[in-house]
């Protein structure tokens, strides 16, 4: 790792970056994985890397569909266990969701590394036998039938947008976080949540944590995905609008 001081004006980001190499030179991270990582982060200059009001909104909103649901799952791939290990064992907690591990760069020794780190951090891990439960013709349609195959909502982190699409043609609710809101993956999605994934997750566990505090019965909230996304595009329009200010 490079030496970065505390006081450079991108600390957190090149860190982030160091780390993810190092997760890919230790197969936890496909080296694929980099290159989405650094689409994400291009995204989330434009709201000017913090969660904006409608993000919020969205997180509050998904906290609310988690309790809910009957058979909800936290579906986690290389860069979601990378990045945000500690969160995921929060939410999990928060939440009471199932953990799963889905990977399109799929080998069992992936697999292994990536189930540690979570557990690592405190997750449940479902390690349970996989079948192609979700139809599609990669492995990230191989899950587990007690997991994401009988799951009633999915929260996806760093989403595929053809498995995404599936998911939802299969009845489910989706949940996903990714920084781009015209990418399919969130125009897919029954629930986009247009923010970064460390901000994203805590912000959810918060809000399961405090309707739980309150008593409130879980109910299944109506969702409108089309605003959710407009109110992010516009979310960019007006910071790019102050940009040079």
């Amino acid at each position: 790792m490079s030496d970065i001081p505390e006081s450079h004006p991108r600390y957190l980001s090149l860190k982030t970056r160091e780390n993810l190499v190092a997760a890919a030179h230790a197969g936890v991270v496909s080296y694929e994985g980099l290159t989405s990582h650094g689409r994400g982060e291009a995204f989330d200059y434009l709201f000017g890397e913090k969660t904006s009001a409608s993000a919020l909104a969205a997180e509050k909103l998904a906290a609310a569909v988690l309790l809910a649901a009957k058979h909800p799952v936290l579906s986690i791939n290389g860069n979601t266990a990378s990045l945000a290990a500690a969160e995921i064992a929060d939410l999990q907690k928060a939440s009471g969701a199932q953990v799963e591990v889905n990977l399109f760069h799929r080998t069992e020794e992936r697999l292994v590394k990536v189930n540690a780190v979570l557990e690592e951090a405190g997750c449940v891990v479902n390690r349970g036998a996989v079948e192609r439960c979700v139809p599609l013709p990669h492995d990230r349609g191989l899950c587990c039938p007690d997991g994401i195959g009988s799951a009633d909502v999915v929260l996806v982190p760093l989403e595929d947008g053809d498995r995404c699409e599936a998911l939802v043609k299969m009845g489910k609710i989706v949940i996903t976080v990714d920084l781009n809101p015209i990418d399919r993956t969130s125009k897919m999605a029954t629930l986009p949540i247009v923010d970064e994934v460390r901000r994203a997750l805590p912000n959810i566990a918060a809000e399961c944590r405090r309707l739980k505090a309150e008593g409130v019965t879980p109910v299944m909230p109506e969702i409108d995905s089309r605003a959710i996304l407009q109110a992010a595009i516009n979310d960019i329009k007006e910071f790019l609008d102050n940009a040079l200010d």
